[in-house]
């Protein structure tokens, strides 16, 4: 299993008692392509700059996929970049994925996590992997999930929140912000973060310019 994959499975299976946002974490999943890239080698960060490594041979077909479509000329691409070409609907990918090699079951009832769906997942040992490396509170995939909202505050706002605000309701409380001791690792959960806060803004002048343009129109 992957980083990615993991994602996927902590969103779906709803633990952490909030909604899945497609938008973010999809930016959260194309982080996590190049995470799990810059640890088998296939990458390295140049700054913030993503530079092709060896191309080791991968296993898993959506990385495979991730490596090809890097930048492959200087002056490469940005981490930030990366995330907003790679990450478009990422997340529909990886579920797309999911129900191609079996990990998923259609049924009837409308899932918490993914309310426009009627996927679920199915028992397997990928699944338990991913729920035990969650239950473990792993480092990147606890960062992964809190930058895209599906367990307390993204990590650049944590520290701002009151301590007081009330909490979402059955969610359980956030681990504590990892500890990331790689550089390049802490790179990329960074400008998952930025991005995540990025998309978060465009969609909140997006709903003012919207209010503003209805109350034009009820002035007629």
């Amino acid at each position: 299993m992957t980083t990615p994959r993991d994602l996927l499975i902590v969103a779906m299976d709803g633990e952490s008692g909030r909604p899945t946002d497609r938008g973010s974490l999809s930016l959260a999943l194309a982080g996590a392509e190049v995470i799990d890239l810059l640890g088998a080698q296939a990458v390295e960060l140049d700054g913030d700059r993503i530079v092709p490594g060896g191309r080791p041979s991968l296993e898993d077909p959506l990385l495979r996929e991730a490596e090809s479509a890097l930048t492959q000329q200087a002056p490469y691409e940005s981490v930030e970049d990366w995330l907003w070409r790679r990450g478009r609907d990422l997340s529909s990918a990886y579920l797309t994925a999911f129900e191609t090699e079996g990990g998923l079951t259609r049924q009837r009832r409308r899932l918490v996590s993914f309310r426009a769906g009627d996927v679920a997942l199915v028992d397997s040992p990928a699944r338990r992997g991913a729920v035990d490396r969650w239950e473990s509170h792993e480092p990147v995939l606890v960062a992964l999930a809190t930058a895209a909202g599906l367990y307390g505050d993204p990590l650049g706002e944590a520290d701002e929140a009151a301590e007081g605000s009330p909490k979402t309701p059955d969610a359980p409380d956030a681990p504590d912000t990892p500890d990331i001791t790689d550089d390049a690792v802490a790179t990329v959960l960074a400008a998952v973060n930025d991005a995540v806060m990025e998309l978060e803004a465009v969609r909140q002048r997006r709903s003012i310019e919207d209010a503003a343009f209805d109350n034009i129109w009820r002035g007629f």
